[in-house]
């Protein structure tokens, strides 16, 4: 099989990027051969013989807006002129105006901009308006990228139920694969607290996300600590220009919530932690929150988190209402209250994490994208003559690689 990807970028450090390195692994691994029309490709995949790399150089653009335009038009004419070359292409959203086979949804820009706390309404100012612009345009180029597509891919159920409801997607015409976890970097363990300057003998809650606005919900959960005093509260996350640590102060909570900043350790943060707490009030699919499981933490979430359809009762709590600052606050208080409850939480957290390791959910999209070459296979060769060969399928591996190299 001949692969073709079209995505910003396949790179471990990124949530979309890391999905996409794992599925060139995969495919890799089982012999077929992939071209990716990528801005960021990893260096060892640069360097693999069943790779390609097409790359535009977009990056000198000014604005991230005007950037994926750039990319959107050139590979939309790269893929015009190669299409036939591959027996599968895979795209993100709106990240070209020629069509994939594929279409992978990350994130569903109109449901965004309905969202109580979109940047435009937050942020009453030019930066405000470009992202309501950005949204828009993102949101009007989405539907007619997944209507296009033969098969949509959700990384959560509520991307899925995004799709249907506000990109008009058919429900048999989409597949949930939810985005995957390291469990081999984010595993259970006991790292000293003096090390981050954390307190010892104390209930530690950890939170992990963009403390600049209130998406992530940082707020509701201060708030929800003031009902709960035994409990203190690590946050990771850039303090520059974040309104939390002076809403901290004003609680009273200076002494007990600590702000550690950016941090690229957070591994080794969790392993400090005694549960994670983050019901945040919109999110595609949580990479953090199944990190925090992994490293064998119980959770406290929200239903508006994506991905929050794995976190069972016996591993956390998924509130109905990510703004109940009572229903977060009774969360915390039994699980500050019960360690053992914690321990056995933590446990099931675990075994969830690692039936949803990265590797698991490459296998699937390589999968999906095997199921489609060898239907249209069927399909091209239900109608052929008694003499017809069909010796390999369109576009395989058996042709000779004419993609730009």
């Amino acid at each position: 099989m001949k692969l073709c990807i079209v995505t910003p970028y396949v790179i471990k450090g990124d949530g979309q990027g890391r999905a996409n390195y794992e599925i060139v692994w995969e495919a890799i691994r089982r012999g077929h051969h992939v071209t990716l029309v990528a801005r960021k490709v990893a260096p060892e995949l640069q360097e693999n013989s069943q790779v390609n790399w097409v790359y535009f150089p977009v990056e000198g653009f000014p604005t991230q807006l005007v950037r994926e335009m750039m990319f959107s038009r050139h590979s939309a004419a790269w893929l015009r002129k190669h299409r036939h070359e591959f027996d599968v292409v895979q795209v993100y959203g709106a990240i070209t105006s020629e069509k994939g086979d594929v279409n992978t949804s990350q994130f569903v820009h109109s449901s965004w901009l309905r969202s109580p706390v979109h940047t435009s309404r937050v942020n009453r100012n030019i930066y405000g308006v470009y992202h309501w612009l950005y949204t828009n345009l993102n949101a009007y180029w989405e539907k007619k990228a997944f209507r296009q597509a033969k098969v949509s891919v959700a990384v959560s159920e509520k991307i899925k139920n995004e799709l249907v409801e506000d990109v008009g997607i058919s429900s048999d015409r989409i597949r949930v694969i939810l985005n995957g976890v390291d469990v081999e970097e984010f595993v259970p363990g006991a790292t000293e607290r003096q090390k981050f300057g954390l307190p010892e003998d104390v209930t530690l809650a950890l939170f992990a996300g963009d403390i600049r606005t209130n998406r992530k919900n940082l707020d509701t959960v201060l708030h929800a600590l003031v009902q709960v005093p035994e409990v203190h509260l690590a946050v990771v996350g850039d303090t520059a220009g974040s309104p939390y640590p002076q809403l901290a102060a004003s609680l009273s909570l200076s002494e007990r919530v600590h702000f550690l900043g950016f941090r690229r350790d957070i591994a080794q943060i969790m392993q400090t932690a005694d549960l994670f707490v983050f019901p945040s009030r919109y999110e595609a699919c949580t990479l953090v929150m199944m990190e925090a499981m992994a490293s064998g933490l119980p959770v406290i979430t929200a239903t508006t988190a994506g991905g929050a359809e794995i976190v069972t009762p016996d591993c956390g709590f998924v509130l109905a209402d990510s703004d109940d600052t009572n229903a977060l606050a009774q969360a915390l208080s039994i699980l500050k209250s019960d360690r053992h409850l914690r321990q056995k939480m933590g446990q099931a957290a675990r075994t969830i994490a690692e039936q949803n390791t990265w590797t698991s959910k490459a296998q699937s999209y390589v999968d999906l994208f095997e199921e489609l070459v060898n239907d249209q296979y069927h399909r091209s060769h239900t109608h052929l003559s008694p003499t017809s060969r069909p010796d390999a399928l369109p576009g395989s591996a058996e042709k000779a690689n004419s993609a730009s190299r």
